[in-house]
């Protein structure tokens, strides 16, 4: 009787443990069926799940609803700061004195800094030509055949700024010493040997292309004579990559308040707003470069611009 009683309390004890393992078994999935289902456990392809960054943007209070302000083009609070008339920066150099034109030698430029400065500036690319002119036939060529000419120098003025880096050195100058004349020589040397090595020149004549932003969008090297149009056709392209490029660039920055300022002499400044106080504005452009200058000498059209801002600030 008790050996009846001890079986059947432990097959009732089994039945028990049987039917919790078959509950807490129900709710988990085997790895093998884990593994048939393309989602994961979830189920929810991982585009849809809610922590995912190509699960879209949550939908704010007000959902489709326009805002107040969606029709006013402004720039934006944030981008422009009303000054104490108090406390206006003056260190800042005239604006005018920024964008009067340097002057040049030729359609040329020699010094790399300014070239920089006007191909963003202008939002230009910068055609860099390493190159021979005493020692290197092909050097000649390539200028003979293309650089030299009208039809390449009318559409180079429109569309590039052209800096020349020359190995050869020549200074001719009837003010220096001779010992100034050996010092600048050096300089040059020396400036040719850093611009050579930045940009990987192994040889002449050799050509870099850089969108305004001083990135490297097309490298072009060595030449055969009778190749003038083939060679042009490179560079065409390279300029056509590079101002698509720019237009893209210069929109995302005009989403952050930058925008073309213009003087009365027709020169123009793609530049933000920092800051104003009474009629004096200071400017800052894409690569630090700070300038000041009055609203008197701007055009109509920026000084439109002025007023609209100041009549949505109540400013008088």
């Amino acid at each position: 009787m008790r050996t009846f009683q001890s079986f059947s309390l432990l097959l009732g004890a089994a039945l028990v443990a049987l039917t919790s393992c078959a509950k807490l078994g129900s709710g988990e999935k085997k790895p093998d069926e884990e593994a048939q289902s393309p989602f994961g456990a979830s189920g929810i392809p991982p585009q849809l799940r809610a922590k995912s960054p190509e699960s879209g943007t949550p939908v704010t209070p007000g959902g489709n609803a326009p805002s107040a302000n969606s029709s006013l083009k402004i720039t934006p609070e944030e981008d422009i700061v009303f000054t104490d008339p108090d406390n206006p920066d003056a260190t800042l150099p005239e604006l005018a004195t920024l964008l009067a034109a340097p002057k040049r030698r030729g359609p040329w430029e020699e010094s790399e800094t300014i070239a920089k400065q006007r191909a963003a500036r202008e939002g230009k690319p910068l055609l860099i030509w390493f190159t021979d002119s005493a020692t290197s036939p092909m050097c000649r060529a390539l200028s003979q055949e293309l650089f030299n000419t009208p039809d390449f120098q009318g559409w180079a003025a429109e569309k590039l700024i052209r800096l020349k880096v020359d190995a050869f050195i020549d200074v001719h100058d009837p003010d220096l010493t001779i010992d100034q004349i050996n010092t600048r020589r050096i300089d040059m040397k020396n400036y040719v040997a850093r611009l050579k090595k930045q940009y990987k020149i192994l040889g002449q004549p050799s050509l870099v292309l850089l969108n305004p932003s001083g990135e490297v969008v097309g490298r072009y090297r060595g030449y055969k004579r009778g190749d003038a149009q083939y060679f042009w056709g490179l560079i065409k392209h390279g300029e056509a990559v590079s101002a698509n490029a720019y237009k893209e660039w210069r929109s995302g920055l005009e989403k952050k308040g930058y925008r073309e300022w213009e003087d009365r002499n027709k020169r123009k400044v793609f530049a933000r707003l920092t800051s104003y106080s009474n009629g004096t504005l200071n400017l800052i452009e894409p690569d630090g470069t700070r300038s000041r200058t009055e609203e008197g000498k701007l055009s109509d059209k920026d000084r439109d611009w002025i007023t609209e801002q100041k009549k949505l600030r109540n400013m008088q």
